[in-house]
C-alpha cells in the first residue's frame, strides 16, 4: 500500500473520497473540479518554468527526475521530481537545493508547491509539510522548510515543515488505517462536496438511506451522539422531537435550531411553525443578491429586485474588471436613494459581508440618506427562518426553500460555485452567452428571494388569522400535544355521529342500559349496586341546654320560635387499635330575640358544623397525604368499611378545607426555613389538567416545604430566600447561583457525573487521573465525617488538601474534551464544594432534599397529571405539614386530629404528655409538671 499525493490530498478533505480514489471508484463528473485541476496545471507548469529560468546561467537545472540522490545532484532546481520511500510517493513540483556552507554542513533541500488561488488553507501547507516529509523518508535526512508559491501577483510563503511533522505522521497513519479496511468509511456530506467529483453519487446514496447527514448544519459531534442512541436515519430522528414550551427568561433569546424538527418536517412534508416569524416590511422591498469571487474579494455582480406597487424592477449592475467596482457600488446606491423607505433584503452572510466591505472601501453613505439608512437596516431572511419556520427540505439554503415553494432556476445545474466557473470563463474569452447566463442566474436568485419572503409573510398572516387548521400544509408547534403511544386516551371523531356510537359501546354503559334487558342476572345485580346505604344508627344523642341570653345583643327577652330540631354528625372513633363509625345526634331549639329580632340556636357552632366530623375528615386526609392513596381509592374505602355515602367530590371539598385551615401553618414553615441557618433545595417538574409546573423542596432537619410555580424559572425562590443568610445546599441547578447567601453543592451529584463520565470514556487516562485525584480529597474527609460528625472543629484541618488540589488542577495534563470540561466545572465551583467544612452541621450532599423529594414523586404519581393548580397548592400544604410531623417524629393523623394548626405546639403538648405517662408508670408524681421544650 503506497500512499499517493493525490490519495493524501483528497482524505484532507474527505475520508469517503480518499477510500473511492484509491479503490478506482469511478467519478461522476464535476465542472467546478475539472476547472480547479486545469487552473491548478496551468498555473504550476508557469511556475516551474518561471523558477527553472531564475537559476543563473552556472547553475544547472533539471527536470522530471525520478529520485534524488545527495551525492550526485549538482543542480540548484529540479522540477517534477518523483520521491518515493516505502510507502509513500509524491509528484513534488519543484526543489531547491542549498548546497552546504562550510565543512560540517549538509546540503539542504526545499521542496516547492504551487497553488493558483489567492488566499492558502491549511490544507495547502499540510500538501507542502507532506512533500517534505516523503522528501525526508526517501534522504532519510531532515527537511524543514518548505515553500508554497500562490496567487496573482506572485506570493511566496514559507512553511516550517518540522513544526507539522508529528501532524503528517498522524495523518498517515489514519489513512493506512483507513485504506486497509475492506469496508468503506462512513458518508459524510460536507463543503467540500460542492466540488467533488463523486458529489452526485454520495447525495444519492445518503439520500436512498436516509443518512442523518443530508441535513445541513448538523455537527460530527451531534450525528456521533444521535448513532450512540441507535439513531442513523432522518426518520428515526424525527420521532425524538417533543414539542417544549419557551420560558420566560429566554423569551428574548433565540430559538435553537432543533435538527429533529426538521426531520420531522422532512418525514410530514409538512412547513412547521416555533412561535411566529417576526418579518415587517413597512416600505419598499429591495431583493438583493451579489455574485462574487471570494478568493479575490471582487463583487462583480449586484441584483436588485425593487417592488413599487404591484410593479417588478430588476436592476443587474455588472462590473467587467476590479475597477468597475466602485462605479457598480456607487450606482445601487443611487438607485436605492431614489426609493422610498427603501427595505434591503438579503439571504445568508454573503450580502451582509458585501455590505460592510463596500462601506469600508468605498465610505459610507450620508447618515441622512435613504441607502445608509437601508444598509444599517437591512433585513436578513435566513435570521427569520432560522429556528423559526421548519421547510420540509434537509437544508435552510435558499435553492433547497425556494424549489419547495415552487421556483424553478433557468440553469438546473446552477450555483454559487458554478458562477465561479462561468466568470472564469468570461474572464478569458469574453463570450457573451457566459455573461448573460451569469445574469440571469442573479436575477433568478432575487427572483427565488422575492417568492421565499412572499412565503414568510403568509405564513405569518396564516397564524395570526387563526387559519392554521385550514392550511394542510403548515403545523403549529404550539398547539401539538406530545403523544404518548401507550396507555388509555380519549378518542376524537371526526364525525359527530361516530362519537355516538363509541360511547355505545363503553363498559358501564352497555351493562347498565343495554345488556340488563335481556339478562335477569345482570338486571338484579345492578338494582343491588345502586341500593343506598341504610340509614345510620344513632350512637349518642346530645341535647344542647336552651340559650336564655341573645348572642348577638346580650338581651335575655329570648323565646323559642320553632319546635325542636336535630342534626346527625357522623363520625369515626379512633382508639389505640381499632377504628369505629360513631354516629351522634345534637337535638336543639331555635331562639329568637324580641330586642334585635336576631334569630339563633342554643349555639351557633352547630349550624355551621359539617355533616361529617373532625375525625373522619382527618382520616381521609391522613390516607390521601400519608398513605399516598388516590381521592376515588379513599372514597370507596369510607364507604365499603363504614356504610357511608360520600361521594368523590365530598373527599376532594376535605382536602380543600384542610388547605384553607392550614395555610397559616404553612406559611409560618416558611417563615421558619428562610430565618433558619440550614435549607436544602430541589425542585420537580409535574403535570397538571392544563400545562405543567415545578414543584420546590426546601427543607432543613425539620421542615419541610413545598413551593408550586408555574416555570423552572428561580425568580420566586430567589425573592422568597433574598434576604436569607443561612447556608443553602442544593445541586449544581444555575437558578440557585443568584441567591447571596454561602452555598454548598451537592457532592453526590458530582461524584455521580464524573462516574457516568469514566463509563463513557474508559480509555482516557487525564480523565481516570482527574477522578482519582478528586476521590483521594474527599475519601478522608468522608471519614472525618463519620468519626467526628459535622464539626468544623475537626473539618477545617482538610481546608489545606482541598487548596492543594485545585493548585494541581490547572496544571494538570488533560487531552480530552471531557475531561477538560470536568476542570472546568470543578474550578467554576470552587468556593461552593467545600462550604460544609467551615460550618457546623452543614452536610456535604443534599439528600435530606431529594428524601423529600421522593415523597412528592409518590403522590405526583397518584394525581397522575389530573389536577389543577388550586388543588395542587391544596395537596402540598398537607404534604409539607405531613413531611414535617415525620421530621419532628409526629404522627400525621394524631395532628390532624388535635384540631391544632402550630406544629410545634402540638410537640410541647406531646412531649408533656410523654412525660406524664412516663411519672404514672414509673410512679413518680413528682416528674408531672417537668417543662419540656421540643
Amino acid at each position: 500500500m503506497v500512499i499517493t499525493t493525490q490519495v493524501f490530498e483528497s482524505y484532507l478533505k474527505c475520508p469517503l473520497k480518499c477510500w473511492l480514489l484509491f479503490t478506482s471508484e469511478p467519478g461522476t463528473g464535476n465542472s467546478y473540479s475539472d476547472w480547479k485541476q486545469k487552473s491548478n496545471e496551468s498555473y504550476r507548469d508557469l511556475g516551474v518554468e518561471q523558477l527553472l529560468n531564475s537559476a543563473k546561467n552556472d547553475e544547472p537545472t533539471a527536470s522530471h527526475i525520478a529520485s534524488v540522490n545527495i551525492k550526485t545532484a549538482k543542480w540548484k532546481y529540479a522540477s517534477y521530481v518523483n520521491t518515493e520511500s516505502d510507502s509513500f510517493k509524491s509528484n513534488i513540483h519543484g526543489i531547491e537545493r542549498i548546497p552546504p556552507e562550510g565543512r560540517g554542513r549538509s546540503t539542504q533541500f526545499i521542496p516547492y508547491r504551487y497553488i493558483f488561488t489567492n488566499k492558502l488553507s491549511k490544507d495547502d501547507k499540510l500538501l507542502v509539510a507532506y512533500d517534505a516529509f516523503v522528501l525526508s523518508e526517501a534522504l532519510n535526512r531532515e527537511v524543514n522548510t518548505g515553500k508554497v508559491i500562490h496567487g496573482e501577483p506572485i506570493t511566496a510563503v514559507k512553511v516550517n515543515t518540522a513544526a507539522l511533522k508529528g501532524t503528517i505522521r498522524k495523518l498517515t497513519s489514519k489513512i493506512t488505517s483507513l485504506l486497509s479496511n475492506e469496508s468503506h468509511p462512513d458518508l459524510i456530506l460536507n463543503r467540500h462536496c460542492s466540488e467533488c467529483a463523486y458529489q452526485t453519487r454520495c447525495r444519492q446514496k445518503a439520500f436512498e438511506a436516509d443518512e442523518l447527514t443530508l441535513l445541513g448544519g448538523m455537527s460530527a459531534k451531534e450525528r456521533h451522539k444521535l448513532n450512540s442512541s441507535g439513531i442513523f436515519t432522518i426518520t428515526q430522528l424525527s420521532y425524538t422531537f417533543r414539542p417544549r414550551r419557551h420560558p420566560k427568561r429566554l423569551q428574548d433569546k433565540q430559538e435553537k435550531h432543533h435538527h429533529s424538527l426538521k426531520a420531522l418536517a422532512i418525514r410530514e412534508n409538512k412547513i412547521h411553525l416555533v412561535g411566529s416569524p417576526e418579518l415587517n416590511i413597512g416600505g419598499t422591498p429591495v431583493y438583493l443578491d451579489v455574485e462574487g469571487l471570494p478568493d479575490e474579494d471582487f463583487y462583480y455582480l449586484i441584483g436588485l429586485r425593487i417592488i413599487i406597487d404591484d410593479s417588478v424592477i430588476q436592476h443587474s449592475l455588472w462590473a467587467d474588471t476590479l475597477d468597475d467596482e466602485k462605479k457598480i457600488w456607487h450606482d445601487f446606491v443611487d438607485i436605492v436613494n431614489n426609493l422610498a423607505m427603501p427595505i434591503l433584503i438579503s439571504y445568508g452572510s454573503y450580502e451582509t459581508a458585501f455590505l460592510k466591505a463596500m462601506c469600508n472601501r468605498y465610505g459610507e453613505a450620508p447618515k441622512e440618506s435613504s441607502s445608509a439608512q437601508a444598509i444599517a437596516a437591512s433585513l436578513n431572511i435566513l435570521s427569520v427562518i432560522y429556528s423559526r419556520v421548519y421547510f420540509p427540505v434537509p437544508s435552510n439554503g435558499l435553492k433547497d426553500i425556494a424549489r419547495y415553494c415552487g421556483f424553478k432556476w433557468s440553469e438546473k445545474q446552477a450555483s454559487g460555485i458554478h458562477s465561479i466557473v462561468w466568470r472564469k470563463t468570461w474572464e478569458t474569452s469574453h463570450i457573451s452567452e457566459m455573461k448573460e447566463m451569469l445574469i440571469q442566474y442573479n436575477a433568478d436568485d432575487c427572483t427565488a428571494l422575492h417568492i421565499v419572503t412572499t412565503t414568510i409573510i403568509n405564513l405569518q398572516r396564516s397564524q395570526q388569522a387563526a387559519c392554521n387548521a385550514k392550511l394542510d400544509n403548515i403545523v403549529d408547534i404550539s398547539k401539538l400535544k406530545r403523544q404518548h403511544p401507550y396507555g388509555f386516551k380519549r378518542n376524537n371523531f371526526v364525525i359527530p355521529e361516530l362519537n355516538d356510537i363509541n360511547n355505545a359501546a363503553y363498559w358501564d354503559y352497555q351493562r347498565e342500559r343495554v345488556y340488563i334487558k335481556s339478562n335477569n342476572t345482570l338486571k338484579d345485580i345492578v338494582q343491588t349496586h345502586k341500593q343506598k346505604h341504610p340509614s345510620i344508627p344513632i350512637n349518642r344523642t346530645i341535647n344542647i341546654d336552651p340559650k336564655r341570653t341573645c348572642l348577638a345583643c346580650g338581651s335575655n327577652k329570648v323565646y323559642a320560635n320553632s319546635p325542636t330540631k336535630n342534626r346527625i354528625i357522623v363520625d369515626l372513633k379512633i382508639t389505640s387499635y381499632s377504628i369505629k363509625r360513631w354516629a351522634s345526634k345534637y337535638v336543639y331549639k331555635q331562639y329568637m330575640c324580641a330586642n334585635c329580632n336576631k334569630t339563633f340556636t342554643a349555639t351557633n357552632d352547630l349550624l355551621s358544623k359539617s355533616k361529617y366530623g373532625d375525625n373522619l375528615k382527618a382520616f381521609a386526609l391522613y390516607q390521601c397525604i400519608e398513605l399516598r392513596l388516590p381521592i376515588i381509592t379513599v372514597q370507596k374505602t369510607l364507604n365499603r368499611l363504614f356504610g357511608l355515602d360520600l361521594s368523590e367530590c365530598k373527599v376532594n371539598r376535605f382536602k380543600d378545607e384542610a388547605g384553607i385551615k392550614y395555610k397559616p401553618t404553612y406559611d409560618s414553615l416558611i417563615e421558619i426555613l428562610c430565618k433558619g441557618n440550614l435549607i436544602h433545595a430541589d425542585e420537580s417538574k409535574i403535570s397538571l389538567k392544563v400545562g405543567s409546573g415545578f414543584v420546590w423542596v426546601l427543607t432543613s432537619m425539620e421542615e419541610v416545604v413545598y413551593i408550586y410555580t408555574a416555570t423552572r424559572e428561580g425568580d420566586y425562590i430567589q425573592s422568597l430566600l433574598q434576604d436569607y443568610k443561612g447556608v443553602l445546599v442544593s445541586d449544581f441547578y444555575a437558578a440557585y447561583e443568584s441567591i447571596n447567601c454561602p452555598q454548598q453543592k451537592c457532592l453526590i451529584h458530582l461524584i455521580r457525573d464524573i462516574n457516568d463520565d469514566l463509563f463513557k470514556h474508559p480509555y482516557d487516562d487525564g480523565l481516570k487521573m482527574l477522578a482519582q485525584n478528586f476521590t483521594n480529597l474527599v475519601k478522608p474527609i468522608i471519614e472525618t465525617v463519620d468519626r467526628y460528625g459535622l464539626k468544623k472543629y475537626h473539618l477545617n484541618k482538610h481546608l489545606s488538601r482541598v487548596n492543594a488540589f485545585f493548585d494541581d488542577l490547572s496544571s494538570m495534563l488533560l487531552a480530552t474534551e471531557t475531561g477538560v470540561k470536568l476542570r472546568v466545572r470543578l474550578e467554576k465551583n470552587r468556593s461552593v464544594l467545600f462550604t460544609f467544612l467551615q460550618y457546623d452541621g452543614i452536610p456535604w450532599n443534599n439528600n435530606n432534599a431529594e428524601h423529600a423529594v421522593k415523597a412528592f414523586a409518590m403522590l405526583r404519581h397518584i394525581i397522575n397529571g389530573l389536577t389543577t393548580e388550586k388543588s395542587l397548592e391544596d395537596y402540598l400544604i398537607l404534604l409539607s405539614i405531613s413531611e414535617t410531623c415525620k421530621y419532628k417524629g409526629i404522627d400525621f393523623l394524631d395532628f390532624l386530629r388535635s384540631g391544632d394548626t402550630h406544629i410545634n405546639a402540638f410537640l410541647i403538648k406531646q412531649m408533656r404528655k410523654r412525660s406524664t405517662d412516663k411519672a404514672h408508670q414509673t410512679n413518680r408524681p413528682d416528674l408531672i409538671d417537668v417543662t419540656v421544650t421540643p
